[in-house]
């Protein structure tokens, strides 16, 4: 239960962060107001940061946060920052907090933090702000008091203009507050929960009180507590109408810092509050000024130093033709032992795109391209292109209900799953084609609420923007070496593939089975010299681990060529890579962390991740590249303050054309952007602009979520379940962190049978299997009498029962055999997939998936038993079958 306690911060001004005066003017006030002791002391203490970074609002918050020592009345810290330019500071450590004084303690005026000296010390060169953190017992001293202490500090008043508790007026007995200190408290409650991102804010508001502490200063006040309640739909009649309640033992006064800028919010809304109709929309209320506004959009920009270039005009297949004439005979793409120079990648990429031609594609046209990751695959996309067609990749993985309505979305002219019949065909040679730059490239469908999956239109100038925007800080040219890692239908391929292409660079593609086993990944990448790598973090993780083995079996083993390791796709926890960065000092391999959407063409931003960052365990994106602009917009489409959470809206070079024959959901999603002009796309993922420009990314508003990098919306696979025609209702959950185990994150889902079903409710999901691919596909199918609701008629996820799997059910099949393998793999499912394993069932239906099965490989390698192909597991997906594959 926390401390009860009231505290305040107060912006001193800039070179007003002298600890003498304050600290006189403490001693004789306090000797004033309390001659019978105790009598605070100053303490004083110097953050290694700038006044407005985020590291110094954190030690503001942490010291508004400690507790109180025994007996004590009242703590005074004064915070002094380093800025820019400002030499070493004296007056106290960094770093270190001591016990507070003792009550009473009256021997010096100031104190500093582990064992700084309080006087005499050196001081800086330059002026730097400075907080003061006021922290009092609400036993003893009440806001008002606080606040008056505070003035008196900052030379405001005198201590003879403040009265002490025994020469204020008498006591009223009204519990009621004035309007000016309720419309304050809402002000705050509003401002808090904007900051914060809360609906639900509990503030102090002051009111008369019979039971002043003794130690109180002016005004007689007590409090009360305003629950604010800022959900959809309230206005300011309904905020200021709520009731007043007790504060309670355990109540903790929610404060806005007031140094600026969230005390000007408070005010501004205070004002607004006084002024406006009492229907008005809590929404509509605004915390920014114009100024504010503007320079919070400026945030979103990228630095300086990167100045854009102008929007590409050329197209994809006209700047592949560009490296040939240039390399024409240098490696361009490696599959296995097989090797096409640019040259011959072109050639042969001609000899399709007339085969194209002769089965009727025509410019515009769709094809898809249903072809496992190989050269021709490579070849295909390039020839699509050269055919003035777009190519509209279709994961020969995935079920074939599923690949079939994606082609009926796309309205494909034709589907290419073999590419023999397009060849033998005369390459005709024709003349550039008049479709532009900004004509579709590629259609890439991404999961869709409404049950079907949606194609995204990219051109073919925003893949150039992109590749413009990173060529640079990259170093990308022809002297480096890429991975074909991804699937084609997951946009991280289009980074890969072009990214590899049109910077005149090797690409090495990666077999499907390789992909599934990390120490074949590794070997590739030693084997091929990789020196690009593209990665979603899940996937990295289990490749670290490749890679530490491999040190440990070869001492310092054959190094990796790697230089640059891009992670996408999936919210990174950049703790773990300290291990990497042992082995892989950040000064030869550059990790960076990009944030980015299918809509906006793969990457917004980047960050850098260092030592330093994995140590602070930073959730940073970084900044917007050249030619891309990030806003944090509220729901009415204004900036929301830095730091404050709201909707990531994305602008610029890479704003994809919209969805493919959905003009509606274009128009919800691609709206016009005033700021920059052209159009903005509204990603519903929640974020935060941070004082420093970078973006932080705080999750989904929307039921979406990812899974192994792939966006996916849970009303998809709701709308598969109902799709079946014994299912009358059905319910989809999510559970697990993709930030801290990726792995871990499972769908489940609840169905309500029809009165005489066909099988059971794993029946049902062996049917979902059929039109939903293995990363969407529910880890279980719970049937439910009926789905538990709210009053409002709305789905109760907390009444929702644990899903049952297979294990939860007899298997009826004969008790497993006490062989030594079979009870050791047993075990090691167990501990993988956290739920009881019978001798039968299958890893998948027990919610297993490909990172669950590189684990499940590693453990039986850690625990000495014979190693077993990943493609074997998949064959042999029971303890039964994969027993037998250990003995032989």
């Amino acid at each position: 239960m926390p401390t009860a306690r009231h505290t305040l911060t107060v912006r001193l001004p800039q070179g007003a962060t002298d600890d003498g005066p304050v600290a006189t003017a403490l001693a004789t006030a306090s000797k004033r107001w309390w001659p019978d002791g105790p009598h605070p002391r100053l303490w004083t203490e110097t953050v290694p940061a700038p006044a407005d970074s985020a590291r110094a609002a954190r030690r503001r918050e942490m010291e508004t946060r400690r507790p109180l020592g025994p007996g004590q009345l009242l703590r005074v810290l004064l915070l002094r920052y380093e800025e820019e330019g400002a030499g070493e500071s004296g007056g106290g450590s960094v770093g270190g907090s001591a016990p507070a004084p003792a009550t009473g303690a009256t021997d010096g005026l100031a104190g500093t933090r582990a064992g700084g000296t309080a006087q005499g010390t050196v001081r800086p060169p330059v002026p730097r702000p400075g907080d003061l953190v006021l922290v009092a017992d609400p036993a003893a001293l009440d806001a008002t008091s606080l606040r008056l202490i505070s003035r008196v500090l900052c030379g405001e008043l005198g201590p003879e203009e403040v009265r002490t508790a025994e020469h204020s007026h008498a006591a009223h007995p009204a519990r009621v507050p004035g309007p000016d200190a309720l419309r304050r408290a809402a002000a705050t409650a509003l401002v808090l929960g904007r900051y914060e991102g809360r609906s639900s804010v509990r503030v102090a508001v002051p009111v008369s009180a019979l039971d002043r502490p003794g130690n109180t200063l002016g005004a007689f006040d007590g409090r009360a507590v305003l629950e604010a309640d800022l959900s959809e739909g309230r206005t300011v009649g309904d905020l200021l109408a709520t009731t007043l309640s007790p504060p309670g033992d355990d109540a903790v006064d929610e404060t806005v810092d007031e140094s600026a800028p969230a005390e000007r919010h408070v005010t501004r809304v205070q004002d607004q509050l006084a002024t406006v109709p009492p229907g008005t929309p809590l929404i509509d209320l605004v915390l920014l000024d114009e100024t504010e506004s503007a320079e919070q959009l400026a945030l979103g920009r990228p630095p300086r130093s990167a100045v854009p270039a102008p929007l590409p005009s050329r197209r994809i297949d006209e700047a592949f033709a560009d490296q040939v004439a240039l390399r024409p005979e240098a490696p361009a793409l490696t599959c296995g032992e097989h090797t096409l120079t640019y040259r011959e990648l072109d050639s042969r990429a001609d000899e399709l795109a007339a085969g194209l031609r002769a089965r009727g594609v025509r410019p515009g046209d769709h094809v898809g391209l249903c072809l496992p990751r190989s050269t021709d695959l490579v070849a295909m996309m390039l020839a699509v292109l050269k055919a003035d067609a777009i190519y509209v990749p279709l994961d020969p993985g995935h079920p074939a209900d599923r690949r079939a309505r994606t082609a009926e979305d796309a309205g494909l002219r034709l589907t290419v799953e073999d590419t023999a019949p397009l060849t033998g065909h005369p390459a005709d040679h024709r003349a550039p084609t008049a479709r532009p730059a900004t004509a579709p490239a590629y259609v890439i469908h991404t999961s869709g609420s409404t049950g079907r999956p949606k194609g995204v239109v990219v051109p073919h100038s925003n893949v150039l923007a992109l590749i413009d925007a990173t060529r640079d800080d990259f170093a990308l040219g022809p002297g480096d070496t890429w991975t074909f890692f991804h699937s084609s239908a997951f946009d991280f391929s289009v980074w890969e593939i072009w990214g590899a292409l049109l910077t005149g660079a090797r690409l090495v593609v990666v077999d499907y089975w390789v992909s599934r086993s990390p120490a074949d990944f590794h070997a590739l990448l030693v084997r091929e010299g990789v020196t690009v790598l593209s990665q979603t973090p899940s996937a990295f993780t289990q490749l670290m681990a490749a890679d530490r083995e491999h040190g440990e079996r070869r001492g310092r083993g054959t190094p990796l060529a790697l230089r640059l390791v891009v992670l996408g796709g999936e919210p990174l926890d950049a703790r773990p890579l300290r291990d990497w960065f042992d082995r892989h000092p950040e000064d030869r391999c550059r990790l960076v962390n990009m944030f980015g959407i299918t809509e906006t063409t793969v990457h917004v931003t980047a960050q850098t991740v260092t030592r330093r960052t994995a140590l602070s365990g930073s959730r940073s994106v970084g900044r917007p590249l050249p030619g891309w602009y990030v806003y944090v917009l509220d729901a009415r489409g204004r900036p929301v303050p830095p730091g404050a959470p709201g909707e990531i809206h994305v602008g610029g070079a890479g704003v994809a054309t919209g969805y493919l024959g959905r003009p509606d959901l274009t128009g919800q999603r691609f709206v016009p952007d005033p700021w920059h002009g052209g159009r903005m796309y509204r990603s519903g993922d929640l974020g935060r602009l941070l004082p420093d420009g970078t973006l932080e990314h705080l999750g989904r508003i929307d039921s979406q979520v990812k899974v192994r990098g792939f966006r996916i919306e849970l009303d998809e696979i709701r709308h598969v379940l109902l799709a079946d025609p014994f299912v009358t209702a059905a319910a989809v959950t999510v559970s697990g962190d993709a930030f801290l185990d990726a792995a871990g994150v499972r769908i489940d889902a609840y169905v309500v049978l029809a009165a005489d079903p066909v099988g059971t409710a794993d029946d049902i999901r062996r049917r979902a299997a059929k039109l939903l691919p293995e990363h969407m596909l529910p880890a279980s199918v719970t049937a439910l009498p009926r789905l538990p609701l709210t009053p409002n008629g709305k789905l109760d996820p907390s009444r929702l029962p644990a899903p049952t799997t297979p294990a939860d059910a007899p298997s009826g099949t004969a008790a497993p055999v006490a062989a030594d393998p079979f009870a050791e793999l047993t075990g090691i499912w167990e501990s993988v997939l956290g739920v009881p394993v019978g001798p039968d069932d299958n890893f998948f239906d027990l919610g297993g998936n490909s990172l669950y099965a590189i684990r499940l490989a590693t453990a039986m390698r850690e625990r000495g038993l014979p190693p077993v192909a990943l493609r074997r597991l998949y064959l042999s997906p029971t303890v039964r079958s994969l027993s037998e594959a250990v003995d032989e």
